[in-house]
């Protein structure tokens, strides 16, 4: 398996690149969003990438970070979306808008992809909602990072046992540790807290 390529940008096309890389060129198909960022013709570049091989052809997919190669390799996972679309669909969104459009249920934002109908968007929804956690880009939802607590571990812990979906236990999770480490709560009341924000969210998405 090729995990990534790192050399120096020899040409670029309008949905490809092709990467000098030891004396020897790699083309990659890249979203239109990653050849904005990727720099102008002999920078150097870093590529994280998927190989798929098929019968008619072996073609190398190339990402500017390991979380956008992570929700193109998802998005394979969902019944009629090929690699084209994959990049297509990360061409309009990044990873973290995708996973805030999926955990959501907003069809329209994946709709905004060219070839992604309101059928396909659904799919999308229906297949990989609550899944995201697996795939090391849910942490890139909406939201400053915060690292994990003690704290945290536990109330995540009690969460999951009770069945709540990954986004659902970090918004609880962000809503109840504000307070500093001595100043926090017990564990139980945490519970209660987050279990009264989860109420809350749910209520709001209902009236939305």
């Amino acid at each position: 398996m090729i995990s990534s390529v790192q050399g120096i940008l020899e040409s670029r096309g309008e949905d490809w690149v092709d990467v000098a890389v030891g004396g020897v060129g790699v083309r990659a198909q890249v979203p239109s969003s990653a050849l904005a960022e990727i720099g102008p013709i002999g920078s150097p570049v870093r590529l994280y990438t998927h190989l798929i091989v098929r019968d008619e052809a072996i073609t190398l997919y190339g990402f500017r970070s390991a979380e956008e190669r992570a929700a193109f390799v998802a998005l394979l996972g969902v019944s009629g979306i090929g690699p084209r679309l994959g990049l297509v669909i990360l061409s309009v969104l990044t990873p973290g808008t995708l996973v805030d459009a999926i955990e959501q249920g907003d069809a329209a934002a994946l709709a905004r992809a060219p070839g992604v109908g309101k059928r396909s968007a659904s799919r999308i929804i229906v297949e990989l909602k609550g899944k995201l956690d697996e795939l090391d880009i849910a942490q890139l939802s909406a939201g400053p990072a915060r690292p994990p607590t003690v704290a945290d571990a536990e109330l995540t812990a009690v969460l999951q046992s009770l069945g709540y979906t990954g986004q659902e236990i970090r918004q609880a999770v962000t809503a109840v540790s504000g307070a500093e480490a001595d100043d926090r709560p017990p564990l139980d009341e945490r519970v209660r807290l987050a279990l009264a924000a989860l109420s809350g969210l749910q209520g709001a998405d209902t009236h939305a």
